[in-house]
């Protein structure tokens, strides 16, 4: 199958830099990718266009008097879809009286009452939303007795059969590359069948259950064979943590160790990805190996580190013939020599590497990467969680502080819900007996902490914390956060907790930006007027988090961007636990020694309840400060190899141009 040649109308070219983006094509896309991928510049206008032509197909089937079959998933993937429809139900008067649904899968054993039920799930999104009947929505029953799985599974197979089969199925795509709960290793021709569950699936959806232990083994699922009966298939991924298993699935072999290969041999399958997602396919990690390509500065830089790293040579050691045997040709034939464009691309990058990330006093700044004036600036360092400041960009935090700046850290979340039972409980003992030894007239305090931990010592498996003990998470995770900034040298007085109300769910599932959300951030930035804002850029966090919040900070930064200091207000990002910026990316790279960064991680370990055992570090088992140290470590390395000097770690940031 080919795939799609022509961008995604919604990219601006210029905004983006990416060659693909331009309306008018500067290369022409090769069949590398055998699945048609369109590529949007974010997921929310991704997903409405995926709604749109949902509601479209209804009402075509509405005007032929004919029901829709409808496949639907669960998972952060299709929330935005289930929102936009519910919109155009609710403003729009889109109808659904006319809509057979059939959900791709359930866990196993799971009552349709729990939280993490996608019973729950459904009806949470869409079902209570909407004018759907009732007795014309279909989804696994977790509740069936084992000796009676094979039955009900053909009995479920069969209906969709019934009703002649799906119109459109609605997919994410899970990191082990399954579609519905098919894990590597599902057969080709698999119906609706009871499967048991990879350990990455069940690591992933350990947020949801409040730790792996809680997660069932088991799931009830639809086969690939029952899936590629679908007329259209709609396959979504959004965010860097989808991009490996996605360049797999649209570009790899048909295997089934990534069962989403198989829809490589549906003819009417539609992949929908934001840049995110798409940036380890081809037409944007190496868009030279595809086409032609329009040779801006930014994609010259990125051409000549990959082919640095590819011929394991430095920039300066680069030849005309290794440029001509790596696909590297036109550039030779644009700019004449490789020694041209070896000086160029290495000057630029020497340039990112300052020891003083506010700028250097007195010094000619036109070649680093931030200003000399003013000499002393107020500074704001966003913080998702309560850690994320130190983890990912601590070395440079104490760089600012010890160089004169007004640092102020800013923690937008509580984080209450990464906090362990054993950590509440622990610190709620402690509170208890310090009451009852200092001050016997705190009964009311008292009775509150004594309610909380009845409440955790009786606590049911995704039991939802309730409020008293969500705030009591939440100071154990603002203590840590004081004493981490405190380690550091900022002022008491500069340690703010925001307590965003889009992350007060007490699940893992947030609402959306809200207007409060960002009217408290703009706020703050307001009254301290800074002259740099750092800001988590990184959209590998699984949990969303890191998204929300850096939207808060975009969104504020707009309301503000009429006031004449923000002209002077420079946005960094950088990235977290999960990713680093590639090197044609980062525009600062602040060097850490070895004493800095031992520094960094005393800063980390004041975070005692995420250390060791944290209780959603995702897919890497290491520690926060062992990824942030082994990353910080990998970003010098590569420097080094690219023939630039030897330090022993980095932190990167890449300059936000939003404005």
């Amino acid at each position: 199958m080919q795939a799609e040649t022509t961008p995604s109308q919604n990219i601006n070219f210029e905004v983006l830099s990416h060659p693909y983006a331009q309306k008018d094509l500067k290369y022409l896309l090769k069949s590398v990718e055998k699945l048609p991928v369109t590529i949007w510049e974010n997921s929310l206008d991704a997903s409405r266009h995926i709604a749109r032509s949902i509601a479209l197909a209804i009402r075509q089937k509405q005007q032929d008097g004919l029901p829709l079959v409808l496949g639907l998933a669960t998972g952060s993937s299709p929330i935005k879809v289930y929102e936009e429809l519910v919109r155009l139900h609710k403003n729009e008067g889109l109808s659904f009286r006319n809509v057979i649904t059939f959900n791709l899968d359930e866990y196993y054993p799971m009552s349709p009452d729990s939280r993490q039920s996608y019973v729950y799930f459904m009806h949470e999104y869409l079902f209570d939303h909407i004018d759907i009947p009732a007795d014309q929505i279909h989804i696994p029953d977790g509740t069936i007795e084992m000796d009676k799985w094979e039955l009900y599974c053909d009995e479920y197979e069969k209906l969709i059969d019934s009703y002649g089969g799906l119109d459109i199925q609605l997919l994410g795509i899970g990191r082990t590359g399954h579609i519905g709960f098919n894990e590597p290793g599902s057969w080709e021709n698999s119906l609706t069948r009871l499967v048991k569950l990879d350990a990455i699936t069940r690591r992933d959806a350990a947020e949801d259950f409040n730790g792996i232990e809680n997660v069932p083994y088991r799931a009830i699922t639809m086969g690939i064979g029952s899936i590629m009966k679908a007329k259209k298939i709609f396959l979504m991924a959004w965010g860097q943590h989808k991009a490996d298993i996605l360049k797999e699935a649209v570009e790899g072999p048909i295997t089934p160790n990534v069962p989403s290969s198989y829809l490589q041999k549906h003819k009417r399958t539609k992949v929908f990805v934001d840049l995110s997602a798409a940036e380890k396919l081809s037409r944007i990690r190496t868009p030279w190996k595809v086409g032609i390509c329009n040779w801006t500065d930014n994609l010259i830089c990125k051409a000549v580190i990959w082919l640095s790293e590819r011929v394991e040579k430095p920039i300066l050691k680069l030849t005309d013939e290794d440029y001509s045997e790596n696909g590297l040709s036109d550039l030779i034939i644009e700019y004449a020599s490789s020694y041209d464009i070896n000086i160029k691309v290495f000057n630029r990058i020497q340039h990112t590497i300052t020891g003083w990330p506010g700028g250097k006093p007195g010094e000619d700044d036109r070649h680093r990467p931030e200003r000399a004036r003013p000499e002393q600036k107020r500074i704001i360092v966003f913080s998702p969680h309560p850690d994320d400041d130190v983890i990912s960009m601590g070395g440079t935090l104490l760089r600012l502080v010890e160089q004169g700046h007004d640092v102020h850290v800013v923690y937008q979340t509580s984080g209450n819900i990464a906090v362990h039972d054993h950590d509440a409980l622990k610190f709620i003992e402690f509170s208890k007996e310090s009451i009852a030894s200092f001050d016997r007239s705190s009964l009311e305090l008292y009775g509150v902490f004594d309610s909380a931990e009845m409440f955790l010592k009786s606590k049911t498996s995704g039991e939802v914390d309730r409020p008293s003990v969500r705030r009591i998470k939440g100071l154990i995770r603002r203590s840590e956060a004081r004493a981490g900034a405190r380690f550091c040298g900022v002022k008491d007085s500069h340690i703010h907790f925001l307590d965003l109300p889009f992350y007060e769910t007490g699940t893992s599932k947030k609402k959306n930006l809200g207007n409060k959300d960002v009217e408290l951030v703009t706020k703050l930035i307001e009254k301290i007027k800074p002259h740099q804002i750092y800001a988590a850029g990184d959209l590998a966090d699984p949990h969303g988090t890191h998204r929300v919040c850096l939207d808060a900070v975009f969104a504020s930064m707009h309301k503000l961007k009429r006031k004449r200091w923000v002209k002077d207000c420079w946005v960094w990002l950088y990235r977290g636990a999960w990713n680093e910026w590639p090197i044609h990316e980062i525009d600062m790279a602040v060097p850490l020694s070895p004493i800095e960064l031992e520094k960094k991680r005393k800063a980390i370990f004041m975070h005692q309840s995420q250390k060791d055992h944290p209780p959603f570090p995702g897919a890497d088992v290491r520690e926060f400060w062992q990824r942030a140290e082994d990353r910080n470590r990998m970003t010098a390395a590569l420097y080094r190899k690219l023939g630039l000097a030897e330090y022993e770690a980095m932190e990167a940031f890449s300059k936000w141009r939003g404005l």
